[in-house]
């Protein structure tokens, strides 16, 4: 994954000294940033324990070392987080099989409240689709087959689909922005599950599959991914601009209710559509004829899909699917 001494370095690399008021004395720099000596002085360190830590020669680290370090570097809120989780787990970590990831029954309740008016998306720790409601699958992935996250091996997962999947890349106006988002919230999490082998084996996938992710992973960015602006190109509802915000479950700390609101009249016309296109789906029509899905029709399914077999590739089906 990543190691402390890595980030610092990178951190280091990226601070000028004039940036923070420190005189550069001669032309002979031969660092792009702060040399450990420099950043060691600042930080009220030796710099020989700076360089130890630096190297993963140094046991550990304190609080008061780590905020100072922080605040020399200018690091933000998820950057800090993150230092904190590195500097507190070994750095070569013992891979292990996580849990399988299950929404809590609250997030389920509550995702079944905001009804199809909302497009609404739960993901587990590593961006797997764990749950949606229609709207929400419309929205982002109608391509895929809505009951698609009902198999644990083969649930949609976000950072596959944004990387790999053509019909994911086309849908977003602003995918650089948005990648460059994903790629930073994706290190952040292996700072804070440093032992999760299916994480591991993900962010090596991508590396090894997309060139793009691979630039973007080498710049070494941490951001939280808590609200953004979505430019959408939809193939069923045409252009439209939506903000995403992330309600965090305090049953479940690792999983996010992702919901998806308009940025104007437009926009809140087209997700009325899809809000329509999914209620059309889950409903039994009135004449008593067969409609939707098994599970659709008796209730107990409304806003997953039915469990079913597995479906290679762990996208699901190509095509438009209620």
């Amino acid at each position: 994954m990543e190691s402390l001494g890595a980030f610092l370095k990178s951190r280091r690399d990226r601070v000028t000294p004039d940036a923070i008021g420190l005189r550069a004395l001669g032309n002979g720099r031969r660092v792009p940033g702060l040399r450990r000596e420099e950043l060691a002085q600042l930080a009220g360190v030796s710099a020989g324990y700076y360089t130890r830590l630096e190297q993963g020669r140094a046991e550990t680290a304190s609080e008061q070392v780590l905020g100072a370090l922080a605040r020399v570097l200018r690091l933000d809120a998820a950057e800090t987080a993150h230092l904190h989780d590195l500097a507190r787990h070994s750095p070569t970590p013992r891979l292990a099989e996580p849990p399988a990831e299950e929404p809590h029954r609250r997030v389920l309740a509550l995702l079944e409240s905001l009804g199809e008016a909302t497009p609404t998306v739960v993901l587990g720790r590593r961006g797997d689709v764990l749950a949606w409601n229609r709207s929400g699958h419309a929205l982002l992935a109608e391509h895929i087959a809505f009951e698609a996250p009902d198999d644990p091996e083969r649930r949609p997962s976000v950072p596959r689909m944004f990387f790999l999947d053509p019909a994911t890349r086309d849908l977003y106006g602003n995918w650089h922005a948005l990648a460059r988002v994903h790629v930073a919230y994706l290190r952040l999490t292996a700072g804070r599950y440093p032992t999760d082998v299916r994480l591991a084996g993900l962010i090596g996938e991508l590396t090894m599959r997309s060139d793009d992710f691979s630039a973007l992973w080498a710049h070494r960015d941490v951001a939280d991914c808590t609200t953004g602006t979505m430019r959408m190109r939809h193939a069923t509802v045409g252009a439209l601009s939506v903000d995403y915000q992330v309600w965090l479950q305090p049953d479940s700390p690792d999983h996010r209710l992702e919901v998806y609101t308009p940025n104007d009249p437009g926009s809140a016309d087209a997700l009325r559509v899809l809000a329509r296109q999914g209620r059309r789906c889950a409903d039994p029509p009135h004449d008593g004829r067969s409609s939707g899905t098994p599970s659709d029709r008796d209730g107990r399914s409304r806003w997953r899909g039915l469990r079913g077999p597995a479906r290679p590739g762990g996208t699901g089906v190509v095509g438009p699917h209620c």
